[in-house]
């Protein structure tokens, strides 16, 4: 199980990911705007996406859950 965490505070401008799609390392969960800048938010392993914990327009701060992969 791999947990995904917030780098920085920034707002959920896409999620491009739902709870039971299969990822692979490498591929953007969701991208983050902060700052004028996107950022993606990529899997560090490959797996499930057990829980998806954001929605497009949250404001996160830094550590906040993304979400879990199995």
């Amino acid at each position: 199980m791999a947990e995904v965490r917030a780098e920085m505070v920034a707002n959920v401008w896409k999620v491009l990911v739902a709870e039971g799609d299969s990822v692979e390392d490498g591929d953007t969960l969701v991208i983050l705007e902060s700052m004028k800048m996107e950022i993606p938010v990529l899997a560090e392993d490959d797996g499930v996406v057990a829980q998806l914990k954001v929605a497009e327009g949250d404001v996160i701060q830094e550590g906040d859950l993304i979400a879990v992969i199995e």
